[in-house]
Protein backbone atom coordinates (compact mmCIF):
# COMPACT_ATOMS: atom_id res chain seq x y z
CA UNK A 1 0.00 0.00 0.00
CA UNK A 2 1.53 3.35 -1.07
CA UNK A 3 2.08 6.00 1.63
CA UNK A 4 0.32 9.32 1.23
CA UNK A 5 2.46 12.12 -0.22
CA UNK A 6 3.49 14.74 2.36
CA UNK A 7 1.32 17.81 2.57
CA UNK A 8 2.56 21.23 1.56
CA UNK A 9 3.05 22.24 5.20
CA UNK A 10 4.91 19.03 6.00
CA UNK A 11 7.23 19.47 3.05
CA UNK A 12 7.79 23.10 4.01
CA UNK A 13 8.76 22.16 7.59
CA UNK A 14 11.04 19.45 6.22
CA UNK A 15 12.76 21.99 3.96
CA UNK A 16 13.25 24.33 6.93
CA UNK A 17 14.70 21.45 8.93
CA UNK A 18 17.22 20.65 6.20
CA UNK A 19 18.15 24.34 5.93
CA UNK A 20 18.70 24.73 9.68
CA UNK A 21 20.77 21.54 9.74
CA UNK A 22 23.05 22.86 7.01
CA UNK A 23 21.87 20.37 4.39
CA UNK A 24 21.52 23.08 1.78
CA UNK A 25 21.15 20.99 -1.37
CA UNK A 26 18.29 18.96 0.11
CA UNK A 27 16.63 22.15 1.32
CA UNK A 28 16.93 23.75 -2.11
CA UNK A 29 15.32 20.74 -3.80
CA UNK A 30 12.36 20.77 -1.43
CA UNK A 31 11.91 24.55 -1.69
CA UNK A 32 12.00 24.31 -5.49
CA UNK A 33 9.42 21.52 -5.43
CA UNK A 34 7.22 23.68 -3.18
CA UNK A 35 7.48 26.61 -5.61
CA UNK A 36 6.37 24.29 -8.41
CA UNK A 37 3.30 23.47 -6.31
CA UNK A 38 2.73 27.10 -5.25
CA UNK A 39 4.45 29.55 -7.65
CA UNK A 40 5.34 32.86 -6.05
CA UNK A 41 4.76 31.67 -2.47
CA UNK A 42 6.44 34.35 -0.35
CA UNK A 43 7.48 32.10 2.55
CA UNK A 44 9.05 29.59 0.18
CA UNK A 45 10.88 32.34 -1.74
CA UNK A 46 12.14 33.68 1.58
CA UNK A 47 13.31 30.25 2.70
CA UNK A 48 15.09 29.46 -0.55
CA UNK A 49 16.61 32.93 -0.65
CA UNK A 50 18.05 32.41 2.84
CA UNK A 51 19.56 29.07 1.76
CA UNK A 52 21.11 30.67 -1.32
CA UNK A 53 22.53 33.38 0.95
CA UNK A 54 24.14 30.81 3.24
CA UNK A 55 25.67 29.18 0.15
CA UNK A 56 26.95 32.59 -1.01
CA UNK A 57 25.03 32.27 -4.26
CA UNK A 58 24.29 35.98 -4.16
CA UNK A 59 22.49 36.51 -7.49
CA UNK A 60 20.03 33.68 -6.89
CA UNK A 61 19.50 34.84 -3.31
CA UNK A 62 18.78 38.39 -4.42
CA UNK A 63 16.38 37.17 -7.11
CA UNK A 64 14.30 35.15 -4.64
CA UNK A 65 14.32 37.74 -1.87
CA UNK A 66 13.51 40.63 -4.21
CA UNK A 67 10.61 38.62 -5.63
CA UNK A 68 9.37 38.05 -2.09
CA UNK A 69 9.72 41.75 -1.25
CA UNK A 70 7.77 42.72 -4.37
CA UNK A 71 4.98 40.28 -3.55
CA UNK A 72 4.85 41.25 0.15
CA UNK A 73 6.46 44.68 0.63
CA UNK A 74 5.42 44.84 4.29
CA UNK A 75 6.88 41.47 5.27
CA UNK A 76 9.62 42.47 7.74
CA UNK A 77 11.39 39.09 7.71
CA UNK A 78 12.03 39.48 3.97
CA UNK A 79 13.75 42.85 4.49
CA UNK A 80 15.79 41.37 7.34
CA UNK A 81 16.97 38.56 5.06
CA UNK A 82 17.70 41.00 2.23
CA UNK A 83 19.75 43.25 4.48
CA UNK A 84 21.81 40.31 5.74
CA UNK A 85 22.38 39.06 2.20
CA UNK A 86 23.58 42.49 1.04
CA UNK A 87 25.74 42.90 4.12
CA UNK A 88 27.47 39.54 3.70
CA UNK A 89 27.95 40.08 -0.04
CA UNK A 90 29.76 43.38 0.61
CA UNK A 91 27.00 45.69 -0.66
CA UNK A 92 26.70 48.08 2.32
CA UNK A 93 24.61 50.76 0.59
CA UNK A 94 21.88 48.26 -0.36
CA UNK A 95 22.12 46.63 3.08
CA UNK A 96 21.53 50.01 4.70
CA UNK A 97 18.46 50.65 2.53
CA UNK A 98 17.01 47.26 3.47
CA UNK A 99 17.61 47.87 7.17
CA UNK A 100 15.88 51.25 6.90
CA UNK A 101 12.82 49.47 5.52
CA UNK A 102 13.04 47.00 8.40
CA UNK A 103 13.16 49.85 10.95
CA UNK A 104 10.13 51.45 9.30
CA UNK A 105 8.18 48.19 9.54
CA UNK A 106 9.23 47.49 13.12
CA UNK A 107 9.46 50.91 14.82
CA UNK A 108 8.97 49.33 18.25
CA UNK A 109 12.28 47.50 17.76
CA UNK A 110 14.20 50.57 16.56
CA UNK A 111 16.63 50.61 19.50
CA UNK A 112 17.56 46.99 18.83
CA UNK A 113 17.74 47.31 15.05
CA UNK A 114 19.48 50.70 14.73
CA UNK A 115 22.97 49.57 15.86
CA UNK A 116 22.85 47.00 13.05
CA UNK A 117 21.72 49.70 10.63
CA UNK A 118 24.74 51.79 11.56
CA UNK A 119 27.04 48.79 11.27
CA UNK A 120 26.26 48.33 7.58
CA UNK A 121 26.76 51.95 6.64
CA UNK A 122 29.57 52.24 4.09
CA UNK A 123 32.61 52.87 6.26
CA UNK A 124 34.73 55.42 4.52
CA UNK A 125 37.66 57.59 5.49
CA UNK A 126 35.38 60.43 6.61
CA UNK A 127 32.05 59.45 8.20
CA UNK A 128 30.57 62.83 7.22
CA UNK A 129 30.41 61.63 3.62
CA UNK A 130 27.64 59.07 4.23
CA UNK A 131 24.23 59.77 5.70
CA UNK A 132 23.60 57.93 8.99
CA UNK A 133 20.62 55.63 8.55
CA UNK A 134 17.37 57.44 9.24
CA UNK A 135 18.92 60.92 9.54
CA UNK A 136 19.30 63.77 7.09
CA UNK A 137 20.82 66.51 9.31
CA UNK A 138 23.81 66.66 11.67
CA UNK A 139 25.42 69.43 13.71
CA UNK A 140 28.65 69.65 15.68
CA UNK A 141 30.33 72.08 18.07
CA UNK A 142 34.09 71.60 18.42
CA UNK A 143 36.89 73.24 20.33
CA UNK A 144 40.64 72.71 20.69
CA UNK A 145 43.28 74.06 23.03
CA UNK A 146 47.01 74.02 22.27
CA UNK A 147 49.92 74.73 24.63
CA UNK A 148 52.98 75.66 22.56
CA UNK A 149 55.98 75.38 24.91
CA UNK A 150 57.86 78.16 23.10
CA UNK A 151 55.14 80.74 23.79
CA UNK A 152 53.46 81.91 26.99
CA UNK A 153 49.93 82.01 25.61
CA UNK A 154 47.71 79.02 24.84
CA UNK A 155 45.94 78.90 21.50
CA UNK A 156 42.34 77.91 21.08
CA UNK A 157 39.99 77.34 18.15
CA UNK A 158 36.23 76.69 17.82
CA UNK A 159 34.09 75.41 14.95
CA UNK A 160 30.33 75.09 14.57
CA UNK A 161 28.98 73.09 11.61
CA UNK A 162 25.58 72.07 10.26
CA UNK A 163 25.46 69.35 7.59
CA UNK A 164 22.60 68.17 5.36
CA UNK A 165 22.70 64.73 3.76
CA UNK A 166 21.11 64.07 0.38
CA UNK A 167 20.81 61.07 -1.89
CA UNK A 168 24.18 61.59 -3.56
CA UNK A 169 26.25 63.36 -0.90
CA UNK A 170 26.21 66.02 1.79
CA UNK A 171 26.88 69.73 2.27
CA UNK A 172 27.92 71.55 5.45
CA UNK A 173 28.16 75.18 6.43
CA UNK A 174 30.84 75.94 9.03
CA UNK A 175 31.84 78.96 11.09
CA UNK A 176 35.36 79.00 12.51
CA UNK A 177 37.06 81.11 15.17
CA UNK A 178 40.73 81.16 16.21
CA UNK A 179 42.67 82.97 18.97
CA UNK A 180 46.44 83.09 18.83
CA UNK A 181 49.08 85.68 19.80
CA UNK A 182 46.40 88.01 21.24
CA UNK A 183 44.70 88.04 17.86
CA UNK A 184 41.29 86.74 16.86
CA UNK A 185 40.18 85.66 13.44
CA UNK A 186 37.00 84.30 11.89
CA UNK A 187 36.19 82.32 8.76
CA UNK A 188 33.31 80.47 7.14
CA UNK A 189 33.41 77.40 4.93
CA UNK A 190 31.33 75.18 2.70
CA UNK A 191 32.32 71.52 2.87
CA UNK A 192 30.69 69.00 0.54
CA UNK A 193 30.83 65.35 -0.42
CA UNK A 194 29.48 64.05 -3.71
CA UNK A 195 29.21 60.62 -5.31
CA UNK A 196 31.16 60.17 -8.53
CA UNK A 197 31.41 56.93 -10.51
CA UNK A 198 31.00 53.47 -8.96
CA UNK A 199 32.97 53.17 -5.73
CA UNK A 200 34.20 56.77 -5.88
CA UNK A 201 33.28 60.00 -4.14
CA UNK A 202 34.89 63.40 -3.62
CA UNK A 203 35.32 65.97 -0.86
CA UNK A 204 35.25 69.59 -2.04
CA UNK A 205 35.80 72.48 0.38
CA UNK A 206 35.99 76.27 0.16
CA UNK A 207 36.93 78.51 3.10
CA UNK A 208 37.07 82.31 3.32
CA UNK A 209 38.28 84.83 5.90
CA UNK A 210 37.67 88.50 5.20
CA UNK A 211 40.30 89.61 7.72
CA UNK A 212 42.91 86.86 7.14
CA UNK A 213 44.73 87.58 10.38
CA UNK A 214 45.19 83.91 11.25
CA UNK A 215 43.22 82.00 8.62
CA UNK A 216 44.20 82.18 4.93
CA UNK A 217 42.09 84.67 3.02
CA UNK A 218 40.91 81.90 0.73
CA UNK A 219 41.56 78.19 0.79
CA UNK A 220 40.20 75.18 -1.01
CA UNK A 221 40.39 71.43 -1.03
CA UNK A 222 39.64 68.60 -3.44
CA UNK A 223 40.08 64.96 -2.49
CA UNK A 224 38.90 61.98 -4.54
CA UNK A 225 38.37 58.60 -2.87
CA UNK A 226 38.20 55.32 -4.76
CA UNK A 227 37.17 51.94 -3.41
CA UNK A 228 39.50 49.19 -4.65
CA UNK A 229 37.44 46.28 -3.37
CA UNK A 230 38.21 43.90 -0.54
CA UNK A 231 38.02 46.71 2.02
CA UNK A 232 40.75 48.80 0.32
CA UNK A 233 40.37 52.51 -0.41
CA UNK A 234 42.78 55.04 -1.96
CA UNK A 235 42.65 58.82 -2.25
CA UNK A 236 44.44 61.76 -3.86
CA UNK A 237 44.08 65.33 -2.59
CA UNK A 238 45.17 68.92 -3.13
CA UNK A 239 44.72 71.69 -0.56
CA UNK A 240 45.39 75.26 -1.64
CA UNK A 241 45.99 77.94 1.04
CA UNK A 242 46.37 81.57 0.04
CA UNK A 243 48.31 83.37 2.75
CA UNK A 244 50.78 86.10 1.70
CA UNK A 245 51.92 83.46 -0.76
CA UNK A 246 50.36 80.29 -2.06
CA UNK A 247 50.78 76.94 -0.31
CA UNK A 248 49.81 73.61 -1.87
CA UNK A 249 49.41 70.46 0.20
CA UNK A 250 49.37 67.36 -2.00
CA UNK A 251 48.31 64.10 -0.41
CA UNK A 252 48.01 60.41 -1.26
CA UNK A 253 46.66 57.71 1.01
CA UNK A 254 45.89 54.02 1.06
CA UNK A 255 43.55 52.49 3.63
CA UNK A 256 41.95 49.15 4.45
CA UNK A 257 39.17 47.86 6.66
CA UNK A 258 40.04 44.65 8.50
CA UNK A 259 37.02 43.55 10.48
CA UNK A 260 36.32 46.36 12.94
CA UNK A 261 39.73 47.95 12.30
CA UNK A 262 40.55 50.73 9.84
CA UNK A 263 44.22 51.29 8.94
CA UNK A 264 45.48 54.24 6.89
CA UNK A 265 48.86 55.36 5.57
CA UNK A 266 49.16 58.85 4.11
CA UNK A 267 51.94 60.84 2.47
CA UNK A 268 51.87 64.63 2.10
CA UNK A 269 54.02 67.12 0.22
CA UNK A 270 53.67 70.76 1.36
CA UNK A 271 55.04 73.17 -1.22
CA UNK A 272 55.34 76.95 -1.04
CA UNK A 273 57.50 79.51 -2.82
CA UNK A 274 60.41 79.09 -0.40
CA UNK A 275 60.05 75.68 1.24
CA UNK A 276 59.27 72.05 0.54
CA UNK A 277 57.98 69.78 3.33
CA UNK A 278 57.23 66.07 3.34
CA UNK A 279 55.27 64.11 5.89
CA UNK A 280 53.92 60.63 6.60
CA UNK A 281 51.00 59.68 8.81
CA UNK A 282 49.84 56.29 10.07
CA UNK A 283 46.44 55.77 11.66
CA UNK A 284 44.64 52.84 13.27
CA UNK A 285 40.96 53.10 14.16
CA UNK A 286 39.01 50.46 16.11
CA UNK A 287 35.18 50.42 15.99
CA UNK A 288 34.77 48.97 19.46
CA UNK A 289 30.98 48.57 19.26
CA UNK A 290 31.00 47.17 15.75
CA UNK A 291 28.96 50.08 14.36
CA UNK A 292 30.01 52.93 12.09
CA UNK A 293 30.01 55.61 14.82
CA UNK A 294 31.94 54.81 17.97
CA UNK A 295 35.67 54.18 17.77
CA UNK A 296 39.11 54.66 19.29
CA UNK A 297 41.81 56.06 17.02
CA UNK A 298 45.58 56.25 17.46
CA UNK A 299 47.75 58.11 14.94
CA UNK A 300 51.37 59.07 14.54
CA UNK A 301 53.18 61.33 12.09
CA UNK A 302 56.63 62.50 11.14
CA UNK A 303 57.91 65.07 8.68
CA UNK A 304 60.85 66.95 7.26
CA UNK A 305 61.06 70.55 6.14
CA UNK A 306 63.62 71.98 3.71
CA UNK A 307 63.49 75.74 4.28
CA UNK A 308 66.47 77.90 3.22
CA UNK A 309 65.27 80.67 5.58
CA UNK A 310 65.33 78.42 8.63
CA UNK A 311 67.59 79.56 11.47
CA UNK A 312 68.72 76.02 12.22
CA UNK A 313 70.43 75.06 9.02
CA UNK A 314 67.65 74.84 6.46
CA UNK A 315 66.22 71.50 7.61
CA UNK A 316 63.86 70.66 10.45
CA UNK A 317 62.25 67.43 11.52
CA UNK A 318 58.98 66.99 13.30
CA UNK A 319 56.90 64.20 14.76
CA UNK A 320 53.89 63.64 16.93
CA UNK A 321 50.96 61.50 17.86
CA UNK A 322 47.36 61.70 19.00
CA UNK A 323 44.58 59.59 20.44
CA UNK A 324 40.88 60.17 19.77
CA UNK A 325 37.75 58.58 21.21
CA UNK A 326 34.30 58.97 19.61
CA UNK A 327 31.29 57.60 21.46
CA UNK A 328 27.59 57.91 20.67
CA UNK A 329 25.55 57.73 23.88
CA UNK A 330 22.33 57.52 21.88
CA UNK A 331 21.73 57.24 18.12
CA UNK A 332 21.30 61.04 18.10
CA UNK A 333 23.99 62.31 20.50
CA UNK A 334 27.75 61.73 20.36
CA UNK A 335 30.94 63.04 21.94
CA UNK A 336 34.51 63.19 20.67
CA UNK A 337 37.59 63.67 22.89
CA UNK A 338 41.18 63.93 21.73
CA UNK A 339 44.70 64.59 22.95
CA UNK A 340 47.87 65.20 20.94
CA UNK A 341 51.54 65.98 21.34
CA UNK A 342 54.12 67.02 18.74
CA UNK A 343 57.72 68.17 18.59
CA UNK A 344 59.78 70.04 15.99
CA UNK A 345 63.55 70.45 15.81
CA UNK A 346 64.57 73.74 17.39
CA UNK A 347 60.96 74.68 18.16
CA UNK A 348 60.18 72.60 21.24
CA UNK A 349 56.98 70.65 21.79
CA UNK A 350 53.25 71.33 21.66
CA UNK A 351 50.45 69.65 23.57
CA UNK A 352 46.76 69.93 22.90
CA UNK A 353 43.32 68.62 23.73
CA UNK A 354 40.07 68.80 21.77
CA UNK A 355 36.39 68.04 22.26
CA UNK A 356 33.34 67.87 19.99
CA UNK A 357 29.62 67.41 20.61
CA UNK A 358 27.52 65.81 17.85
CA UNK A 359 23.77 65.91 17.27
CA UNK A 360 21.83 64.45 14.34
CA UNK A 361 18.17 64.32 13.40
Amino acid sequence: MQENAPSFDQQYEQARGFANAGQHELALKLYSDLLARSPGNVDVLLGRGIVYTRMQRWQEAESDLRAAATAAPNYADVWSALSNMYRWSDQPAKASEAYERLVALRPEERQAIEPVVLAVQPRIANPEAAAPAGYSWAASLSGSWTDPARFDERWHDQTFAVRHYGEHGSLAFETLRAHRFDRHDYAWALDGYVDLWKGAYANVRYQHSSTARLFPGNSGRVEVFQSLGGGWEASLSDDVLNFAGRVNIYGASIAKYIGNFYVLLRHQAIISDDSHNNGQRALVRYYYRGDADSYVEVAGSRGRSDDPLSLIGGQTRSGGGNITVVHYFTPQWGLKLGANKSRQTGQGSERGVSASLYRRW
